[in-house]
C-alpha cells in the first residue's frame, strides 16, 4: 500500500471519529434541552396551580367597614393581616370558590404575636378585598354592622 491510500485511510478515520464525537455531542445536548423544556413545562403547570390557588395575593388591598370594625376590635392590625395573606393556609371548608363575583377564600394562619387568625378574602379582579378578620382563639363582642 502506498503512504498516500495510507494517508488517505488515516484521514477517513478521524473524519470519521471527529463525526461520531460532533453527533454524540449535539445528541447529548438535545436530549439535555428537550429534557429541560419537560421540566419547564411541569413548572409553568405547578406555578399556575399555585397562581389560581394564590389568586388573591393582589398588591392591592381593600378593607370593608365590616373588616376595619373587626380587625379594631380584635387588635388585629394590616400587617397581621398582610403575613396571612403572604403566608396563610387556605381552609377549603370555609372557603366559597364559586361565589360570584369574587369567589371566597378563607386564610388561616399565626401572626408575629402568636394570635391565630382566618381572614376571609374576595378575589376581586385587581385587588383582594377582606371581607372580614376572626380571631380563632378569643371570642371577642364586637358591635359591627
Amino acid at each position: 500500500m502506498s503512504k498516500a491510500t495510507e494517508r488517505k485511510k488515516r484521514q477517513n478515520k478521524y473524519s470519521l471519529v471527529i463525526l461520531i464525537i460532533l453527533f454524540a455531542i449535539w445528541f447529548l445536548f438535545f436530549k439535555k434541552e428537550q429534557a429541560t423544556t419537560t421540566t419547564d413545562k411541569k413548572v409553568v403547570r405547578k406555578e399556575r396551580i399555585d397562581k389560581r390557588e394564590k389568586a388573591f395575593r393582589h398588591n392591592r388591598i381593600y378593607y370593608t367597614k365590616h373588616a376595619k370594625c373587626r380587625m379594631n376590635c380584635r387588635n388585629i392590625d394590616e400587617s397581621e393581616v398582610k403575613e396571612i395573606l403572604d403566608d396563610g393556609e387556605i381552609n377549603y371548608a370555609k372557603s366559597e370558590l364559586k361565589n360570584k363575583p369574587c369567589p371566597k377564600y378563607a386564610l388561616e394562619g399565626t401572626t408575629h404575636d402568636g394570635q391565630k387568625i382566618r381572614i376571609i378574602v374576595g378575589d376581586c379582579d385587581s385587588q383582594a378585598s377582606i371581607i372580614t378578620v376572626i380571631d380563632l382563639k378569643t371570642d371577642y363582642e364586637c358591635e359591627c354592622d
